[in-house]
């Protein structure tokens, strides 16, 4: 019997995440995908109209949370402290394609996949330091947050509590709090 769409698709994107990591985007082709899928490219056409289709699926995800965060923290209701501790979940529940993201950085920016986190960075920041923020404030919340997406890399074997616990005190204090 064979296997529904969407199970095909998602094993694709797995499999594309897991080569993307261990070779990086421009090294594994659609070929090196379908073999350790074990289907025909053709039949990962059927799923991804392109490679940058393949792609901007697998982060997707990531992006798609990114923005519903951000309008989350937005609306006001989250401490400075609550925002930086979600902001830490956001990156640790999504810390595959982070990792991605950063060892991808040229590639991604070329498929137009960076500008959207810096403005989240930027929207953030700004709910941290204030709209009219110095830069100081600016430096402030830029290692703050990016502190925050960095743990999640340099520290995979520690326990999520201890690490976010920690790192959003370090977050508060790089920022005054």
């Amino acid at each position: 019997m064979a296997r529904p769409r969407s199970d095909t698709k998602a094993r694709a994107q797995a499999v594309a995440r897991e080569l993307f990591r261990e070779q990086g985007l421009q090294r594994t082709s659609l070929q090196d995908i379908a073999d350790r899928l074990g289907v025909s490219k053709p039949a990962l056409y059927y799923h991804f109209a392109s490679r940058e289709d393949l792609v901007r699926s697998v982060v997707e995800p990531l992006f798609h949370a990114g923005r519903t965060f951000v309008a989350q923290a937005e609306q006001g209701a989250m401490t400075p402290r609550e925002l930086l501790a979600g902001y830490f979940e956001f990156q640790y529940r999504h810390r595959d394609v982070v990792e991605l993201m950063v060892q991808e950085l040229t590639s991604l920016r070329e498929l137009g996949l960076l500008d959207q986190v810096w403005e989240w960075r930027r929207r953030l920041g700004a709910l941290l330091v204030g709209p009219e923020p110095t830069l100081v404030d600016e430096v402030r919340a830029t290692v703050a947050l990016g502190g925050l997406a960095d743990l999640v890399m340099t520290f995979p074997e520690a326990s999520y509590d201890e690490l976010c616990a920690a790192g959003v005190d370090a977050a508060c204090a790089a920022l005054g709090i």
